[in-house]
Protein backbone atom coordinates (compact mmCIF):
# COMPACT_ATOMS: atom_id res chain seq x y z
CA UNK A 1 0.00 0.00 0.00
CA UNK A 2 1.38 3.38 -1.00
CA UNK A 3 1.53 5.74 1.93
CA UNK A 4 3.01 9.09 2.93
CA UNK A 5 3.55 10.13 6.53
CA UNK A 6 4.46 13.64 7.62
CA UNK A 7 6.17 14.68 10.81
CA UNK A 8 7.67 17.78 12.38
CA UNK A 9 4.65 19.98 12.94
CA UNK A 10 3.88 21.69 16.21
CA UNK A 11 3.39 24.94 18.03
CA UNK A 12 5.87 27.72 17.37
CA UNK A 13 6.12 31.43 18.12
CA UNK A 14 6.06 34.02 15.34
CA UNK A 15 9.47 34.26 13.75
CA UNK A 16 10.29 30.70 14.70
CA UNK A 17 11.14 27.72 12.52
CA UNK A 18 9.94 24.21 11.91
CA UNK A 19 11.20 21.44 9.66
CA UNK A 20 8.64 19.07 8.23
CA UNK A 21 9.55 15.66 6.89
CA UNK A 22 7.74 13.31 4.53
CA UNK A 23 8.31 9.56 4.64
CA UNK A 24 6.99 7.30 1.90
CA UNK A 25 6.29 3.61 2.04
CA UNK A 26 5.13 1.07 -0.48
CA UNK A 27 6.50 2.79 -3.58
CA UNK A 28 9.59 4.36 -5.07
CA UNK A 29 9.24 8.07 -4.39
CA UNK A 30 12.49 8.87 -6.23
CA UNK A 31 10.76 8.96 -9.62
CA UNK A 32 7.95 11.34 -8.67
CA UNK A 33 7.80 15.03 -7.99
CA UNK A 34 6.30 16.08 -4.69
CA UNK A 35 4.56 19.03 -3.17
CA UNK A 36 3.77 20.44 0.23
CA UNK A 37 0.26 21.78 0.70
CA UNK A 38 -1.26 23.91 3.40
CA UNK A 39 -4.90 23.68 4.42
CA UNK A 40 -6.47 26.07 6.90
CA UNK A 41 -9.80 25.15 8.55
CA UNK A 42 -12.66 25.50 6.10
CA UNK A 43 -10.32 26.28 3.22
CA UNK A 44 -9.04 24.32 0.24
CA UNK A 45 -5.51 22.96 0.13
CA UNK A 46 -3.00 25.34 -1.41
CA UNK A 47 0.38 24.46 -2.80
CA UNK A 48 3.17 25.96 -0.71
CA UNK A 49 6.21 24.42 -2.41
CA UNK A 50 7.03 21.68 -4.87
CA UNK A 51 10.14 19.93 -6.14
CA UNK A 52 10.86 17.73 -9.13
CA UNK A 53 11.78 14.08 -8.77
CA UNK A 54 15.55 14.69 -8.99
CA UNK A 55 15.47 18.02 -7.19
CA UNK A 56 16.63 20.10 -10.13
CA UNK A 57 13.66 22.44 -10.05
CA UNK A 58 11.40 23.81 -7.37
CA UNK A 59 8.49 26.14 -6.85
CA UNK A 60 7.40 28.37 -3.97
CA UNK A 61 4.23 30.33 -3.58
CA UNK A 62 4.96 34.05 -3.26
CA UNK A 63 4.00 34.18 0.41
CA UNK A 64 6.84 31.87 1.46
CA UNK A 65 9.63 32.80 -0.95
CA UNK A 66 12.83 33.51 0.94
CA UNK A 67 11.51 31.88 4.12
CA UNK A 68 10.79 28.25 3.19
CA UNK A 69 13.09 25.69 1.62
CA UNK A 70 11.93 22.45 0.04
CA UNK A 71 14.50 19.72 -0.40
CA UNK A 72 14.93 16.05 -1.09
CA UNK A 73 17.84 13.64 -1.09
CA UNK A 74 16.83 10.46 -2.84
CA UNK A 75 20.06 8.70 -1.88
CA UNK A 76 19.45 9.37 1.81
CA UNK A 77 15.70 8.90 1.40
CA UNK A 78 14.86 12.25 2.96
CA UNK A 79 12.31 14.84 1.91
CA UNK A 80 11.61 17.96 3.89
CA UNK A 81 10.19 21.45 4.07
CA UNK A 82 12.12 23.88 6.21
CA UNK A 83 9.96 26.78 7.34
CA UNK A 84 11.61 29.90 8.75
CA UNK A 85 10.28 33.22 10.01
CA UNK A 86 6.84 31.73 10.50
CA UNK A 87 4.02 34.20 10.69
CA UNK A 88 1.05 34.10 13.08
CA UNK A 89 -2.22 32.79 11.76
CA UNK A 90 -4.84 30.13 12.13
CA UNK A 91 -3.61 26.56 12.66
CA UNK A 92 -3.08 24.77 9.39
CA UNK A 93 -2.49 21.25 8.24
CA UNK A 94 0.59 20.70 6.10
CA UNK A 95 0.55 17.67 3.86
CA UNK A 96 3.06 16.21 1.47
CA UNK A 97 1.77 14.76 -1.75
CA UNK A 98 3.09 12.69 -4.63
CA UNK A 99 2.77 14.01 -8.15
CA UNK A 100 1.77 11.78 -11.03
CA UNK A 101 5.16 12.13 -12.71
CA UNK A 102 8.70 13.50 -12.37
CA UNK A 103 7.74 17.14 -12.99
CA UNK A 104 5.62 19.03 -10.51
CA UNK A 105 2.43 20.88 -11.26
CA UNK A 106 0.66 23.52 -9.23
CA UNK A 107 -2.86 22.13 -9.00
CA UNK A 108 -3.91 19.77 -6.20
CA UNK A 109 -5.59 17.38 -8.64
CA UNK A 110 -2.18 16.67 -10.18
CA UNK A 111 -1.17 14.85 -7.00
CA UNK A 112 -2.46 11.34 -6.52
CA UNK A 113 -1.27 10.30 -3.08
CA UNK A 114 -1.50 12.47 0.03
CA UNK A 115 -0.34 12.06 3.59
CA UNK A 116 -2.62 12.72 6.56
CA UNK A 117 -0.78 15.92 7.34
CA UNK A 118 0.93 17.48 10.32
CA UNK A 119 -0.53 20.43 12.21
CA UNK A 120 1.34 23.73 12.38
CA UNK A 121 0.28 26.48 14.76
CA UNK A 122 2.07 29.82 14.90
CA UNK A 123 1.05 31.87 17.88
CA UNK A 124 2.51 33.91 20.69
Amino acid sequence: QEKLVESGGGLVQPGGSLKLSCAPSGFNFDIYAMGWFRRAPGKASKLVAAISSNGDSSYYTDAVKGRFNISRDNDLDTRSLEMNDLRPGRPALYSCAKSGGPRFRRTPDSYDNWGQGTQVTVTS
